[in-house]
């Protein structure tokens, strides 16, 4: 029965199946091509450099063996000595050292971030078996970490941008001065249709970003001693949670107000590595639009007529959302033209499985409310007391974050 008319669930499943394969293969097309270009560009601005340093590194070493009288095997032997001893934390000059308390914590810190700079790693049995350990669950509670708190911004972000576009309509006369609601009818109109873009949301984490950005590197730039790039170039490397480790601060024996800068330090790589990962959830949400367009071109007429076909076939299908062409995407939904998929994750943001079956049982109260509504023959009303201001639903992270919006908005 359930497959009654024409067999259109099969066929909406083969539909929805066949779109995530297309947009899987594409977006693994695109990032193997932006590997390759990303290798060529490297390639073509380092390799030089790389082999004049090396050139000059066999000059010096062939000077050295011929001052002091040393074959290059004995020569080469002692280096490889030194290169183990750095590897366990020994340099040349003055450093503190690696594995003290606060060299520890500075170090299970980058192992739950997952920044991992590598300056410092267990060279013990022990301590690498305790490592798998510690870091399976230290970076699972991190990124759940991290999760929250782009929850939690994002709703900060969507309410403040709300407040700002309920004064633009109490401006334009649309909603009463007063602060009170009246009737409810023209501000569920005015207000019931609006959610605030992705594209603002990405322009504010970007400025948070910068700002975080430019700050640490007024901190690092006098303390480390280091560039203000260089500085720049650090704060993305660890905030971004590469950690390549050329660069590591908080790492020379002592500084000026040392416990300061240190508490300075773990507080603005906390506030980046937080603003840059919720910066990367939404920028792939604008990848996702992307692909989705470029499939839109690349779709063949047989392709229209399939999905005109599948489409026909599921008019009658109740859908959480409005299904009209936009131009600004919204946080309420991160995939504006993915109706095929009817709801499903495809961004792979990971969130406890608690708040995927909210969202999951979210999404089927609205779709049971909308077709009771429609099946009696009324529109849904927006009540005094509704606590939705248009904000509820939405698919995958975001969405979920946007359902909170419902409890912590507040009636004017």
């Amino acid at each position: 029965m359930a497959c009654g008319g024409g067999g259109g669930c099969c066929c909406s499943s083969a539909g929805r199946l066949n779109a995530d394969n297309a947009r899987f293969l594409l977006l693994a097309v695109l990032i193997v091509l932006y590997m390759l270009c990303g290798a060529a560009v490297f390639s073509a601005i380092e390799l030089p450099t790389e082999r004049q340093a090396k050139e000059r590194w066999e000059e010096r070493l062939e000077n050295f063996t011929q001052r002091h009288n040393l074959s290059r095997a004995e020569l080469r032997h002692f280096l490889r000595e030194y290169e183990e001893a750095a590897v366990a934390g020994i340099r040349v000059d003055d450093i503190r050292p690696r594995w003290d308390f606060t060299g520890a914590f500075y170090f299970v810190g980058t192992v739950v971030s997952t920044i991992g700079f590598g300056m410092t790693t267990p060279a013990t049995v022990g301590g690498k078996i305790f490592l798998i350990f510690y870091g399976l669950i230290g970076c699972a509670g991190t990124i759940l970490f991290f999760n929250l708190f782009l929850e939690r911004l994002i709703t900060v972000i969507a309410y403040v941008m709300k407040s700002c576009h309920e004064r633009q309509l109490r401006r334009k006369g649309v909603l009463p001065h007063d602060g009170r609601r009246g009737s409810g009818t023209s501000e569920a109109d005015s207000l019931a249709g609006w959610k605030p873009s992705v594209y603002y949301v990405m322009l504010i984490l970007c400025v948070a970003s910068l700002i975080i950005s430019c700050c640490a590197s007024a901190m690092y730039t006098p303390i480390e001693g280091w560039s203000y790039f260089d500085s720049l170039y650090f704060c993305f490397v660890a905030f971004s949670t590469i950690g390549f480790g050329d660069l590591v601060s908080s790492q020379n024996t002592q500084y000026e107000s040392q416990g300061l800068y240190r508490f300075g330090n773990f507080v603005f790589i906390l506030m980046g590595v937080c603003c840059i990962y919720s910066l990367f959830n939404v920028i792939s949400i604008v990848i996702k639009q992307s692909i989705n367009w470029i499939l839109k071109k690349l779709d063949c007429r047989c392709c229209h007529r399939c999905q005109r076909k599948l489409f026909r076939s599921r008019r009658n299908v109740v859908m959480p959302g409005n299904m009209r062409s936009r131009r600004n995407i919204s946080i309420e939904t991160d995939i504006v033209n993915e109706s095929d998929t009817d709801g499903r994750r495809l961004s792979g943001e990971m969130i406890s499985m608690k708040d995927f079956l909210a969202s999951n049982k979210v999404s089927l109260a609205i779709m049971q409310k909308q077709l009771s509504e429609t099946a009696n023959g009324y529109p849904r009303q927006m009540s005094t007391n509704s606590k939705q201001n248009g904000f509820s639903g939405g698919v995958g992270a975001l969405g979920i974050m946007n359902n909170r919006l419902a409890e912590t908005s507040v009636d004017r």
